[in-house]
């Protein structure tokens, strides 16, 4: 009986250790060849597979699964009728589509933006590129550029829509495989026309205010000072990012959808 209270505070010891390792922020660690970055369940990522943990992107691919948070803005040339739709000659203007990725990963118009007086006949708007059928599937991929051999010369970025993610695994292999026989009128595909620029981006909060990067951006895009602090989704509540930012490489860290900065220089 006389020894209950030495065990009662081993117990109470051992429960504030545990209590102590379960630390609610990510930590960004020092490494090499690659700095870690240790989440909240003590899990760690070198930080060029950030991108690739949160939707299976991998470098170099040529293509991007598209998910909540991110956001598609769609630059599309218009040219005077009848006239090549490239270069200067005859250019008129652009029109800017913005698209986000709502969490079911249907495509939602944020907004339209246009610079021309009057719009060619012969050249859809900006917003009607995506067939509306498309915008309504809940998983889509990202191609920057396809080669169609009925042209025979790379047309530009896709964007493919399906009901599953194995349709779209599907899709993509039968894509890359043989485009025309994926995108022939087909509105689980759209192919943007040569004249048009196509950019991923995500939304993030600098200093409280609403800001979109492109996709694949690092911390030191937004932060350029010594006084930074991040915060990032986990669980569905933002967690602090404990990081040195007197550390030029910790400033590596990619951005994610939802992360917010805080931070008294802004390049």
């Amino acid at each position: 009986m006389r020894n209950h209270p030495a065990l009662l505070a081993l117990a109470l010891a051992s429960c504030s250790c545990a209590l102590q390792r379960r630390d609610p922020s990510f930590h960004v660690i020092p490494g090499r060849p690659d700095y870690l970055l240790q989440s909240p369940d003590a899990s760690e990522t070198p930080f060029p597979q950030v991108l690739t943990r949160y939707n299976g992107f991998i470098p170099g691919s040529g293509q991007v699964d598209l998910r909540a948070g991110m956001e598609l803005r769609i630059e599309n040339a218009y040219y005077r009728e009848g006239a090549p739709k490239h270069g200067l000659n005859g250019f008129l203007g652009t029109e800017i589509a913005r698209y986000r990725i709502t969490g079911g990963g249907e495509l939602h118009l944020e907004s339209v933006r246009s610079a021309l007086k009057r719009r060619p006949v012969d050249q859809e708007p900006v917003q009607a590129l995506i067939h509306s059928r498309q915008k309504r599937y809940p998983h889509h991929r990202f191609f920057y550029a396809i080669v169609f051999r009925r042209e025979g010369s790379t047309r530009g970025s896709v964007l493919l829509g399906a009901d599953s993610g194995d349709a779209l695994d599907h899709l993509s292999t039968q894509l890359l495989r043989d485009p025309d026989s994926v995108c022939d009128g087909s509105p689980r595909c759209t192919v943007f026309p040569e004249a048009c620029s196509v950019a991923l981006e995500m939304e993030i909060r600098v200093n409280g205010a609403r800001r979109a990067v492109l996709w694949g951006s690092p911390l030191s895009s937004i932060a350029s000072g010594p006084n930074v602090s991040l915060r990032r989704v986990y669980n569905g509540r933002l967690t602090n990012v404990d990081l040195d930012p007197a550390d030029p490489a910790a400033r590596h860290l990619p951005l994610l959808p939802g992360d917010r900065v805080e931070s008294g220089a802004l390049p």
